[in-house]
C-alpha cells in the first residue's frame, strides 16, 4: 500500500461543451489553469462516443492488464479519476474510469478505464488540485509496465 496526506490546492467546477474531445479539453483546462496534479472526485455528462478498455474475446491471462478497447455510443456517463504530473514532458497524465449507461439499449451499463470520448451536450466536472506531495505515474516493469500513481516530495 502507498498513502500520503494530500495538501489540497484550488477546487474548480468545469464544463466541457458539446462536441469537445474529453481528454483534449481536460489537457487544455489543466494548461490554462496551471493544474499539474489532482483528482476528479466525480464527473457527470454524456458522450456521443467513447472508447473504454474491454474485449468480447475473453481473457487469455486475466491477471495481466488488457490493452484492447471497445467502443460505446450515446451513453450517460459518471466517472472519476486522478491527475498526475509527468516530469519528463510537463504534461498531466489522467487516469479516468467511467460508468456508462447505453441510452439506446435499456441503459445497459459498461464500466472500465476511459481511453477516449466525445462530449454530447456537456460534461460537468469537479477538479481538485493537489498542491503536494508531487504525484507522478511511473511505469512499473514488474507489473506489466502499468503506470502506477506514486507520491513524491512536497512541491
Amino acid at each position: 500500500m502507498r498513502a500520503s496526506e494530500l495538501t489540497l490546492g484550488r477546487t474548480f467546477g468545469v464544463t466541457f461543451e458539446h462536441g469537445e474531445d474529453f481528454f483534449e479539453a481536460l489537457a487544455a483546462f489543466c494548461k490554462d489553469h496551471d493544474v499539474r496534479q489532482g483528482y476528479i472526485p466525480m464527473f457527470i455528462g454524456a458522450f456521443s462516443e467513447a472508447e473504454i478498455v474491454g474485449t468480447c474475446d475473453g481473457l487469455t491471462h486475466p491477471e495481466q492488464p488488457l490493452w484492447d478497447r471497445t467502443r460505446v455510443e450515446f451513453v450517460e456517463a459518471l466517472g472519476g479519476g486522478t491527475l498526475a504530473h509527468d516530469p519528463a514532458t510537463g504534461l498531466v497524465l489522467p487516469h479516468i474510469h467511467l460508468a456508462a449507461g447505453l441510452k439506446g439499449d435499456n441503459a445497459d451499463g459498461r464500466t472500465s478505464h476511459l481511453l477516449s470520448a466525445r462530449v454530447q451536450f456537456l460534461s460537468e466536472l469537479v477538479v481538485v488540485e493537489v498542491a503536494g506531495p508531487t504525484m507522478t505515474r511511473p511505469r512499473n516493469p514488474d507489473l506489466y509496465d502499468v503506470p502506477l500513481l506514486t507520491f513524491g516530495p512536497t512541491s
